[in-house]
């Protein structure tokens, strides 16, 4: 199967996943992701990216990331990716790819949709069982969104202002409210397929401009009685949320 193309615009958030080979570990201690952040740091300044969310877990990274000029994400990531390697491989005394393939990457609509890419992104150590609250993750946007510390690579999204502060507090509460299972199978399926993460409205607007497919095309045997395959986020102010999961989707994992 041919690889889809990346989305050509700028100004939309991508929620980036890249793993480990084979899913092995691609850090081995604290000075791996100290160097892994700053590559990342200096790569985004240089070709012109916002980052707004990101963990680094031991076999593979999630960022949420704006890019501000056309290609600056891939470039970006090219960079960040040879960089790790030469030092992974410098100083594990390894040789050969660090990376399984090249990173998957989905669009993410703003308001709700973006809000709960970001609570994804910070509750992944949490989802894996490494710790039991993200504060006590090092290795995230978490402290720096929820007002806790100063992370300069972070570029708090202005769509965190709908939790009340940006970054602050309600964050920490937002994060507080555990996900639903469709919620997480939605972005999982967009992230795994390339797709996008966001409102009916949101992907035909961007297939209207750029020609790219944002959403799993059905059968056309499916029966007209199927439900939509993305049901609309609820406010987060609510307290409840819900995003459906794209039907014959397959999650990219279990994080």
């Amino acid at each position: 199967m041919s690889r889809r193309p990346r989305f050509p615009v700028t100004g939309y958030p991508l929620h980036i996943v890249q793993r480990g080979n084979d899913r092995q570990r691609c850090f081995f201690g604290e000075r791996d992701f100290r160097a892994y952040l700053k590559a990342l740091g200096d790569a985004a300044a240089h070709y012109g990216v916002l980052i707004h969310a990101y963990v680094l877990m031991t076999n593979h990274v999630h960022l949420l990331v704006t890019p501000l000029e056309a290609g600056a994400v891939s470039r970006a990531m090219q960079s960040v990716g040879a960089r790790y390697v030469g030092y992974v491989n410098a100083t594990q005394g390894r040789t050969g790819t660090l990376w399984e393939g090249r990173y998957r990457a989905c669009l993410v609509d703003h308001d709700a949709y973006l809000l709960a890419a970001c609570r994804y992104i910070d509750l992944n150590p949490v989802r894996a069982g490494i710790v039991s609250h993200p504060v006590a993750w090092r290795w995230s946007s978490y402290g720096a969104l929820a007002g806790l510390r100063r992370d300069a690579l972070v570029s708090a999204h202005p769509t965190l202002a709908m939790l009340g502060d940006a970054p602050g507090p309600g964050y920490a509460q937002w994060c507080g409210i555990v996900p639903d299972d469709a919620e997480l199978a939605a972005l999982r399926a967009a992230t795994a397929g390339e797709l996008a993460f966001g409102s009916e409205t949101f992907k035909t607007r961007i297939e209207a401009t750029t020609a790219r497919a944002t959403r799993r095309r059905r059968p056309a045997r499916a029966s007209p009685s199927t439900r939509s395959d993305t049901a609309p986020l609820a406010n987060p102010a609510a307290g409840t949320e819900s995003v459906a999961e794209e039907p014959g989707s397959t999650p990219l994992s279990r994080l």
